[in-house]
């Protein structure tokens, strides 16, 4: 498939499979992680990988949101490595971190694998839980696996404002 009919067909997976995930598929979708542009290539993300029984209980007693996946990722950014905006303090960490779990999203999404990007958990709760280091702050869960049979998009899948409401030509 292309790059624009994927990032199109590509939807947010609530119900998957029993199948579990090859570890060469997991690898792909990882390395996709790892090579994702970083602010001045700080590479600050952290993937936390959720596959063993008890890690996958553990995070499925935190959050509804984890589904039925036999995997779950979990993004976060080392905030001691993060670049830093000299011109407002700010950490880009927020966006660097979005950046590797769309990138780890659209390879799953190529090689078959279905995700759905979640920020429904309590992060602090999420890092307690995982003994998460206190310097990595964590931004998003993606749930991980074959979509079930018969899985199809939300109906607002395809709703989408028109160009011209989200693009200003300056």
């Amino acid at each position: 498939m292309n790059y624009p009919d994927l990032i199109k067909a590509r939807y947010s997976v609530r119900d998957y499979s029993d199948a579990q995930v090859e570890e060469e598929k997991l690898r792909m979708v990882l390395e996709a992680g790892r090579v994702s542009p970083t602010a001045t290539n700080a590479q600050p993300q952290r993937v936390y990988v959720m596959k063993s029984k008890e890690a996958i209980d553990k995070i499925r007693s935190l959050t509804k949101m984890a589904f039925n996946a036999p995997i779950v990722l979990m993004i976060g950014c080392d905030m001691d490595v993060a670049w830093k905006s000299p011109f407002t303090g700010d950490s880009i960490a927020e966006t660097d971190a979005a950046i590797v779990t769309t990138q780890m999203m659209l390879q799953a999404a190529d090689i078959g694998l279905g995700t759905c990007w979640v920020g429904y958990f309590d992060p602090a709760e999420v890092a307690e839980a995982f003994s998460i280091p206190k310097n990595v702050k964590l931004y998003a869960l993606l749930p991980m696996g074959y979509p079930a049979e018969g899985n199809v998009p939300s109906p607002r899948h395809e709703d989408r404002l028109p160009l011209e409401a989200t693009v200003t030509e300056l």
